[in-house]
Formats: C-alpha cells, structure tokens, sequence
C-alpha cells in the first residue's frame, strides 16, 4: 500500500484559519454505510445511543513556540516537543545553521543552553520550570499550515474546554467543537464521558518519508488510562454499547492499550502504532474527528476504520460541499460497519476469554498481530 493511495485533491481556500465564533456550529459530515448526511456539529447528540461510552482527551496545549536568537546572533524559532523535567525540554529548532551542544540561546532575554542532539531534538536547559518559562515568553503552536501568526483568542479557541493535563504541541481537533450546551446535550444522550491522556506531539504535522506504508515508523507520543477511565472502557468493551472516540488520539490511545495481552487496563505507556488499513480494532467502534491532510497517517487511520473508499470518497463530497479543512476545520462522524453491535459484543467477548485463557505465547502473538 502506498501513501498515494490516500492522496486528494484540496483547493487552499479550503483550508480554515481561523475558528468559528461559536464552537458547536461547525458543519459535520455523517458517513454511514450507504453514504453521507449533511449535518451540524449541534446534531451530533441525536447520533449518539443510550449505551454508547464517548472518550475524549483532555490534554492541554501549551504556549510551547518561542523565538530567539543564537550566541551568534542567528534568529532561532523553537518548538517545545516534550518537557523531560523541570527545568529540561526536548525541543525542534529551526535557525540557518545547525545549533550545536555546549552554545546558548537567548529567549526574551533569558539564556538557554543546548545541552545535546537528541535524534531530530535539541535538549535545552531552562533557566527556570520550562512551564512557568513558556508562560512569560511562549505562543500558542499553530499548525503549519495555519497561515498566520498566533492571537491573543487562539490561547484559548485552540484548547477544549475540557483540557486539563498540560503536555501538548497541537490540540485533538475534535474536541475543539464541544461548546458547554454539547457537553450537556451528549450527557444526556449516552451512558457516559470517560476522560483519557495522549500528549500530541509535533510530530503528528510531520509527512510520511517515503511512499510505501509498510516502512513507515511512527512519531512516539505519551498517554495515560486512569483506573476509573480504564473500569469504564472495559465495561463498555462487554456491553452492546458503543465506545465512541473523539479524535484520532483517543484511537491511538485505547488501540494501543487494548491490544496489551491481558487487555486495555489503567496507566502510563507511550504509543507508535500505525494504525492503515487491514488493521484490527479491538476498542473503537465510532468516531468523531475533523478533517485530516492528504496522504497522512490521521486520514489512513480513518480509513482503516470506515474503509478507505467511503472515507476518500466521503472526503471528495466535502470538498465539493464547501467544507472546512484541518484543525480549525468542520468534522465527520463515521465508524465501522463490517459488524452489528451484537456480533462485536460476541467478538470482545471471545477475545476477553482468549485473552484470559491463553499460553503466554499465544496472548503476545494475540498483541502483536
């Protein structure tokens, strides 16, 4: 399979660079079994079913983008990636000639020092908790393909209301819909909310290298399974219910830990899975997500899940349609049709049992596959 297969055709005046004044009045596009309805974000309530578990993701954004200049007087443009420890972050740097360990870096007037080269990362010493440094002196990191610069109402307009763990580069883009009216009306319409970790990195702009799937390596992003979240999913994994992720993270996440041997239990892990067509989904049965870039992981993750052609074909009706691409974007709301919620029931059920009865062998052949 290569990553032509997932290509498109998006005009640029397409692409939205800034959000809605109200977060719930995005369009979004249903794709169903037999094709698309045209909808709004606020009818999304009345898709949802009385025994369905949603799972977003609450991670927070941070102002993780600086700009400085070099010992050497360079411009420098800086992109948190991961903060490490207090005072110690990896970040992406981007100057006109490569940094090297052992310099130094002013940032609004603070010093910062290039501790080492960490594959495509710089380690950077603060001279304070890099949290409280990028407060006084970091943006909000908008994507690449936004534009424009940050404003002072992206702080907040690219961040869920429901953030709550800071540690993310980019925001899950669907969770950027959900005004305080949806929240309720979703309440009220599904068993219930369950909340996971996954700290997106900037690694999820990154393009493919390459064009063949199969060789592909993932970017690393961290996560976390609260044992109430963890409890929740479970039950829902053995109920007719549905778990409906928010997101393509909240995918990462529970496919990652669902696929462990003894199935998806509470903590910490980090994720690389590739999740393309053919894959086997243990957790996720719908999903609602924005729009993703032509030829990317995110969109062949859609694919896998809805099934490459309605997907692509679904894409091709939007684009027709008007639609609003990428993170400040509109949303679709698909899921996977080649079972009922009875034979999936069946499904987790048996795998539940295989899980538990299986050679040690067989359950990490079980994970692995």
């Amino acid at each position: 399979m290569q990553k032509s297969d997932f290509a498109y055709d998006l005009p640029a005046e397409r692409i939205a660079q800034a959000p809605l004044a109200e977060r719930d009045r995005a369009r979004l596009l249903e794709v169903g079994r037999d094709g698309v309805v045209h909808r709004s974000v606020a009818d999304w309530p009345e898709l949802l079913r009385p025994d369905d578990l949603v799972v977003v993701n609450n991670t927070q954004v941070i102002p993780a983008r600086m700009r400085g200049v070099k010992d050497s007087g360079g411009a420098v443009e800086l992109l948190v990636e991961r903060i490490e420890d207090d005072c110690t972050a990896l970040c992406q740097a981007r100057a006109s000639k490569p940094l090297q360990p052992g310099r130094w870096l002013s940032v609004g007037g603070e010093r910062l020092e290039l501790v080492a080269r960490v594959g495509e990362f710089h380690r950077l010493r603060f001279p304070h908790p890099v949290m409280a440094f990028l407060q006084r002196h970091g943006t909000t990191p908008l994507p690449p393909y936004i534009d424009r610069a940050a404003e002072a109402a992206d702080a907040g307009r690219y961040q869920t209301l429901y953030a709550s763990a800071p540690g993310a580069v980019a925001a899950p883009t669907a969770g950027l819909h959900f005004s305080k009216r949806l929240l309720e009306a979703v309440r009220r319409s599904v068993a219930g909310i369950a909340e996971i970790t996954l700290h997106i990195g900037a690694g999820t702009f990154a393009p493919m290298r390459g064009g063949d799937l199969s060789a592909h390596r993932m970017h690393a992003e961290r996560f976390e399974i609260s044992p109430t979240a963890a409890e929740r999913i479970r039950a829902a994994q053995e109920s007719p219910g549905r778990i409906v992720a928010v997101g393509t993270t909240v995918v990462r996440a529970l496919e990652t830990a669902a696929a462990e041997p003894d199935g998806l239990r509470a903590g910490c892990g980090e994720t690389r899975l590739f999740i393309k067509p053919g894959f086997r989904f243990r957790a996720v049965d719908a999903l609602l997500t924005n729009f993703h870039l032509p030829e990317s992981t995110l969109l062949m993750l859609v694919c896998a899940l809805a099934g490459q052609q309605r997907v692509l074909e679904a894409y091709r009706c939007a684009v027709a349609a008007g639609y609003r691409f990428f993170s400040y974007g509109d949303a679709m709301f698909t899921g996977r049709f080649h079972e009922t919620s009875e034979d999936r029931l069946t499904a987790n059920r048996l795998s539940l049992r295989h899980r538990r009865y299986a050679a040690p062998g067989q359950a990490k052949g079980l994970a692995d596959d």
